[in-house]
Order: C-alpha cells, then structure tokens, then sequence
C-alpha cells in the first residue's frame, strides 16, 4: 500500500510509510518489502554516488576520489561498491572496484603507495584492509594471475599493523598515526583498533588461524584498561593522548560502534564453548551502547550524535554512519539473534534517509540529517549518498548469500607473511624503498651544499651590516675604498637639472642652506623628488688656514609644468640663520628675471621659461657667502 503526502500532511504521511515500509516522494518511491525497489532506489542512489568519482575517466587516478576528499574515504567507497554488488548483482562497478583496490595497493601490497605513506594513519590503511576483507568473504571476483589476491592484502594490512603495536606508551594500542612528523603521532585513537580489532576477528573466521583471534582478544582487553570502551554502557570513545593515557577523548563516532560491532560478532562466529558465549554476552553489550546513536521521536532514526545537531559534521564525519549502517547488516549474518533489534532500526533509518533525497540538480540528492521529517538539509556529498544507500542494501541481508571462509568456498588466495615486518616504525623510508640508502657521492654532495648554504649567509650577513657612523653597508664602504678616482668614496651622482655648489661656507650654514634649497625647489602644490647629497672635505685657504668645504649636489627632477607661457620663481626670505626672517612665496612679474644676476637682500630663485619643444633645462648658480648676500647665476642651456 503506497501512503502518498503533501506538505500540509507531512507528519502523518511519514508515520504511515513508516509502518507500510513506502517511501512516495518526487525523489524516490521505496517499498522495502519489494526487492525490486530495493535494488532501483539502491542502483540510483549507487549513480549518484559514483558521479563524484572520477578515477575511471582520463585523466584520473584509480581507487581516488577528487579533492577535498582524503585517500581512506576512497577506500571506504570501494567497500560500498562491493556491498552493491554482493546485495543486488549489478556488475557495472566490479572492474572500477577491481582497478582502484589494485592501483591503491602500494608497491609492497599493504596498502601504503608512496603517493599516501607520509600522511597515512594506520585507521586510513585500515579501511583499504577492510574493503579488500569483504571481497575475500563475498567471493568478489578475483585480481588476474600475478596481481595480488583480496586475502593476501588483507593479511599485508593485518601484519604491518600488528608490527606497530606500541606497548610503550599507555601498555598497548595503535598510535593513530603511523610517522612521528605527522599530527596525532600522540594520539591512540579508537578507529584505529576497531579497524584492526575488526581484520583479527574476520581474518580469524575466514581463515580459521588462531593467532588472529588473539590479537582481537588483545585489542578488546586493551580498549577497556584503556577506558576507552566501557564494559558498563559499552560506550566507545575517541581516543587518548600518550602524554596522560587515562584522560580520555569523550566523543562517540557512529564508526567506531559499528567497527566493534561487527568484530565481535565475527569472534562469536568463529568461537566455540565458554568463549562463545563471552562474545556473545559482549555483543549484546555494544548492541545497547549503540543505541545512543538512534534519536527522532521513536529513538529509532540514525544519527552522528557528536556533529549532527549542532550541524558541525565535517566532510570526514558526514560518512561515518555509512559504516554503521553496513555492519549493523553484516552483523546479523554471523549473530541471527540480532536481526530481532538490528533490522527494525536500519529498516526506519533507511526510510527516513531516503525520504531527504530530494536535493540537487537532479532533485534526488540526500542529505545527512534524517531526523527533519523528510526535508532535505542542503548538503550533498560521497558520505550522504553511501550512508543512505549501504541503509537500502542492508534491508535486504535476509536473502543476501552467506559470507565465506577457506573452507566453506572461499576463493581468495592468501599469504600470512604478506606485508613486511615493521613498516613506519624502525626504518620506513628503506623498507618501503621510497628513497635508496645513501650513497658516499650522496653524503659528498650534501656536504658541499652545506657548505655552500653556510658561506652563502655568511655573505649575505656581511653584505647588510650597516656601520652606524657612516650609515654605509660593509660592502659600500670597502668598494668606495678599493674604487679608482680622485680619492672620495664615491662619484658625484650625474645632474640632470640643477646643480648647486656651496663652498667656503661654516658646517652650520651650509647645512641651513642645503635645508632651504630642499624647500625652494618644490613648487606650489606640487610633489616632487628630490636627493640631496653632501659631502665635507677639508682644504687649505690661499693664506693657509684650514677650513671646510662642503659640497652639496641636488638632483632635481622637475614635473611637468603648466601650459601657460610666462617665468615664475620662488622666493625664501631668510630664516633663522639668515636673519630670523620667515620665508614666504610670490611670483615675479618676467622684468624680475631678465637679467642673468640678480642680488637682494632675500634669497630669489628665478626660472626662465621652459622650452617644451626643444629639450631638458639646465641650471646653473654658485651661490657664495658674501655679506650674507646670496648669489645666483642662471644659465639656460638648450638640447
């Protein structure tokens, strides 16, 4: 029975397909009782999803998802394409998923390409070990001859993850991170067991190898002396820092549940005897702690408790309930008794979840918030569309085939000494080959650019010492020393315009005069540059007497002036030390300087008419220090 709704009964219309298992929307209809719905709506939701992969098309990398997605979330992607496969049988993703799960492979097979090693945590190689996990249990078609076999991978990730368990910090545990130069080296984070903890479990079922359980069983005493799984609530938290191990990080991932989940109903599974039913005490254990993942008004709608309601889920936390969602499912295969809690949960979260696909240009699009009665919350992205679609896959885990073992038809070929021995924490630049050791022509040449670096700051440091009296760098001073000429440190700077030479006159006044010469040559309102520079010699007078000579060049570069025809000047009266007058400014008639010299009281400086057709003006004035009388000598000199 369909319930069809309108926005006006929204609520009511929700209810009812709640309980009918239809889900009428424009983006969807899903009855979860048909499988062929099931398949439709998962197919579709499969299409949308694989639009944000580009690893097929030219130009892309197999097994990656585009920025600003990171490399696990790409392996996650592959572990959906296999669920997508092994519920509905739809083969057009199995060679994308073949190619991405080989490419991403690394040169060692363990799932630690050059591309990703030096930010690689050991929860991102997790999830690749995982992926390729569920393809030897499916009995997903196997890599060609020569290529390496799902089974064996997964071990390669099992052993080089094993080699890095660290008892030396906190007694035990993953650290997240598998480089110290990468952020949350410090960190023992939970994912990073329940990936591991979950590979032990499977790989011990499948394989029927000891030694794997007990690693799982290690991983679980671990997590609970570490508090960071409680053996009350069975509540599972974040992680801890090696610095203080019993201060914990209290924030609960849907991931993490789910991850632990599943491996203990693998080791219930796989367990006989007393120790089975330890599993399965444990199991039921998690199945009440992860209930605090399900709210809404029947506390039976998925929800990523820690981000979700304050909407600050970020693109790494928008997929983590596609994780729980898939083995939740997976869980009632190897632990029937669960099916009775696990299955009304995902069956009301799945039609909540599609009920907000109804986003995006196609109008189909989902959304990460389930709780809103059916409204699309505006986000869009690889989580949303794989947590939604592993929800619609997991309703159909009643007529899903068997997982396998190697004994109950498993295909996959395995290596139990896959994956080297101790990759990211001895020398893991020499076991993953990503750089040769060094060579004595190596250690030569870095020698040599060592040195080569050292005497280049060496240099640079000389080259910008500034001597405090001369104001001049080391360098200006000893090229003015070594420099041929008439014995100065430097050349008189050419003139361009006007040049001025003050001689025989007192320290004190010529520098009064430089000051007014720096204020005769602006004009009114204009703006522009002028360089002064000075240099005091000492000579001899004819009658023998030492005094000083000061000579002052002053580089002016004049703009250019108004269209009007006619002279101007600029007059300074005579400051303080000419007199205590102040200086003022007026403009002369052309009679005012028609004559080549011109002496008064005050100081005049007279400009000719610019020729703008033929040429620069020079001018020229040797002012002297006669009677307090300022001399000037206009010359116009034409190009």
């Amino acid at each position: 029975m369909h319930a069809f709704w309108t926005k006006a009964r929204g609520g009511a219309g929700l209810a009812v397909s709640l309980l009918t298992g239809v889900r009428p929307i424009s983006g969807y209809t899903l009855d979860l009782d048909s499988l062929g719905s099931v398949k439709v709506v998962a197919s579709s939701i499969a299409q949308d999803m694989m639009t944000f992969y580009n690893g097929d098309q030219p130009g892309g990398i197999p097994g990656l998802l585009p920025q600003p997605y990171y490399w696990w979330e790409a392996g996650a992607l592959m572990g959906s394409l296999i669920d997508y496969w092994y519920y509905t049988g739809d083969t057009q993703w199995l060679n994308v998923t073949t190619d991405g799960l080989l490419f991403q492979s690394g040169p060692n097979n363990d799932y630690m390409p050059p591309n990703q090693t030096m930010t690689e945590g050991n929860d991102d190689q997790g999830f690749w070990g995982l992926a390729v996990m569920s393809a030897a249990e499916y009995n997903f078609q196997n890599p060609p001859e020569g290529q390496p076999q799902w089974l064996a991978l997964a071990q390669a990730v099992f052993n080089t993850q094993a080699a890095r368990w660290d008892e030396q910090e906190c007694g035990g545990g993953l650290r997240w991170q598998i480089f110290t130069w990468n952020n949350g080296f410090d960190y023992k984070n939970a994912i990073s067991q329940a990936c591991f903890f979950n590979l032990a479990a499977r790989l011990a079922r499948y394989t029927g190898n000891q030694s794997y359980a007990d690693w799982a069983d290690k991983t679980w005493d671990w997590m609970e002396s570490a508090k960071l799984l409680s053996p009350d609530t069975y509540y599972i938290y974040d992680g801890t820092h090696t610095a203080n191990c019993s201060e914990i990080t209290p924030y609960q991932w849907t991931y993490n549940a789910g991850a632990f989940l599943l491996g203990a109903a693998a080791m219930y599974n796989y367990s006989t005897g007393s120790t089975r039913e330890l599993w399965r005490f444990r199991l039921d254990g998690l199945l009440n702690g992860t209930m605090a993942f399900f709210t809404g008004n029947n506390s039976d709608i998925m929800t990523e408790v820690a981000c979700e309601p304050v909407d600050l889920c970020d693109l790494d936390q928008q997929s983590f309930k596609a994780y729980l969602s898939r083995w939740m499912a997976a869980t009632v295969k190897w632990a029937p008794w669960t099916a009775s809690r696990i299955m009304p949960l995902l069956r009301s979260s799945a039609m909540a979840a599609v009920a907000t696909c109804t986003g995006g240009d196609n109008g189909r699009m989902c959304g990460l918030k389930w709780t809103e009665a059916g409204k699309w919350d505006g986000t869009t992205g690889v989580g949303q569309q794989m947590a939604v679609m592993e929800l619609v896959l997991g309703n159909m885990i009643h007529v899903a085939p068997e997982p396998v073992t190697v004994s109950t038809g498993g295909t996959s070929a395995g290596n139990p000494g896959a994956g080297g021995d101790d990759v990211g924490r001895t020398d893991p630049f020499t076991i993953l080959e990503l750089w040769p050791p060094p060579t004595t022509a190596d250690r030569v040449g870095a020698y040599i650019i060592t040195v080569a670096m050292v005497l280049g700051m060496v240099c640079g440091c000389i080259f910008v010492v500034v001597d405090e009296n001369s104001k001049q760098t080391t360098i200006q001073t000893l090229w003015g020393r070594v420099k041929p000429g008439d014995g100065r440190n430097a050349r008189q700077p050419q003139e361009r315009n006007v040049n001025t030479t003050i001689m025989n006159c007192p320290q004190s006044e010529s520098d009064a005069i430089i000051a007014r010469l720096g204020n005769t040559m602006l004009d009114d309102g204009e703006n522009e540059d002028k360089l002064i520079k000075t240099h005091h010699t000492a000579v001899v007078s004819p009658e023998g007497t030492p005094t000083s000579r000061t000579t002052t060049t002053l580089s002016h570069h004049r703009a250019a002036r108004s269209e009007a025809s006619g002279y101007w000047e600029r007059t300074n009266n005579r400051d303080e030390s000419f007199g205590g007058a102040r200086s003022t400014h007026r403009t002369s008639s052309p009679a005012s300087s028609s004559s080549n010299m011109n002496t008064r009281e005050n100081n005049t400086l007279s400009y000719p008419r610019v020729n703008r057709r033929r040429g620069s003006l020079r001018k020229k004035a040797i002012l002297q220090n006669t009677n307090r009388m300022v001399h000037w000598r206009d010359t116009n000199q034409d190009a």
